[in-house]
């Protein structure tokens, strides 16, 4: 199996003007080749997107047009159009994104590299034709390194390590009843699960709101900030500013999902969720912001990995199952709970008492059992 480590990197004042560079350069190779692959098509409209002529292409041109693109490791262009913009038309041609944009600098800049072009050595990487920099933290796994990308959030440089390890013994060997919960998400708490524990989470966007506000109303004042304006120096900090405080936010916000996810996994064998329309229910938008600021998606993607790796199986009940409704005594549909007003309400056919959330988990959770074991 194959695991990720994004560890962060310490550059020195010339190591970080290479890797911006070197970001400058896999930029520059990903426009270029779908600018090409553009022109290309509008003279034939047969042509289909073939990244490794436009690899060839680009590297029979270069030295003479692009002398500047020898300066960082040959894998900065070459994966660009290799990974990036191969994987950009997959998705576009399997319906699962738009057509490619052109990229822009300073947002989400980033360069890969392959195996054989940098080196770990304790807590320090080597990078061809820039040598040695200093790691936070050593690589966490152990075997065949595959590949790392270096991408820059706010001023701060990381280093994603891709390594192909052996899968270890799931911590559940089979699935059992008794490790069984159901765990439904919300708005007001990131999670309440069917044994009664409550997960609030620190919803990180209300927390910093106000401060970010501060901070972007700053830098619109900045010279710079109008379209076509010079950027100042003072715009290009308050802009730093901005992104550390979307860095934090993105930082915590991960830090309590990783932390819920990796509970599950390890002290359940079954978990019951439920399949949500997130894309659709954020159209909502009384509930987008807080949906949002819960990352919905990004919770159900970390659960699905994790559990493939402890054993767990994640079932997934159906989006227009009605699991604040039904009552988890009896089963009674209860229509008058569907508004999202009601928080408490009593069954009409056996009189119980239910918390929304309390009892949509319990129900959750049935529904996973049953699915398994054919029984509630």
């Amino acid at each position: 199996m194959i695991r990720a480590h994004r560890i962060r990197l310490y550059p020195n004042n010339v190591q970080t003007t290479y890797l911006s560079k070197a970001c400058g350069v896999a930029r520059f190779a990903y426009n270029w080749a779908l600018a090409r692959t553009k022109e290309l098509y509008e003279l034939d409209n047969e042509h289909k997107f073939n990244e490794m002529a436009l690899r060839r292409e680009l590297n029979a041109i270069k030295k003479e047009q692009f002398p500047w693109m020898l300066e960082v490791t040959k894998c900065a262009p070459q994966l660009a159009i290799k990974e990036g913009l191969n994987r950009a038309f997959k998705n576009f041609f399997e319906k699962r994104a738009d057509f490619p944009r052109f990229h822009k600098k300073g947002v989400h800049d980033s360069f890969s590299i392959s195996n054989d072009h940098f080196k770990i050595r304790d807590t320090h990487v080597q990078i061809a034709k820039l040598g040695e920099v200093r790691l936070s933290e050593q690589l966490r796994f152990e075997g065949r390194v595959l590949s790392a990308t270096v991408s820059r959030t706010a001023d701060h440089w990381y280093i994603s390590i891709q390594v192909e390890i052996t899968k270890p013994e799931p911590i559940h060997s089979a699935i059992s009843e008794s490790q069984a919960v159901g765990v439904d998400v919300g708005v007001a708490s990131l999670a309440v699960l069917s044994d009664g524990s409550v997960i609030k989470g620190n919803k990180p966007g209300r927390k910093y709101e106000k401060r970010l506000r501060r901070a972007q109303q700053s830098l619109s004042r900045k010279k710079g900030a109008h379209k076509g304006e010079k950027k100042s120096n003072n715009y290009r900090k308050q802009q730093r500013k901005v992104s550390r405080i979307h860095e934090k936010i993105a930082n915590s916000r991960n830090d309590s999902l990783h932390k819920l996810t990796s509970m599950l996994t390890q002290n359940y064998s079954l978990i019951g969720i439920e399949d949500l329309n997130v894309k659709g229910m954020v159209k909502n938008h009384n509930l987008a912001k807080s949906i949002h600021d819960q990352s919905w998606s990004e919770f159900g993607r970390q659960l699905a990995y994790k559990a493939d790796a402890t054993g767990s199986y994640v079932h997934y009940s159906d989006r227009f199952f009605a699991s604040s409704q039904l009552c988890s005594e009896c089963g009674c549909q209860n229509a008058e709970a569907k508004d999202l007003s009601v928080r408490e309400w009593a069954c009409p056919e056996c009189g119980a008492t239910h918390d929304r959330d309390q009892n949509a988990a319990e129900n959750l959770k049935n529904d996973a059992v049953k699915a398994v074991f054919g029984a509630a």
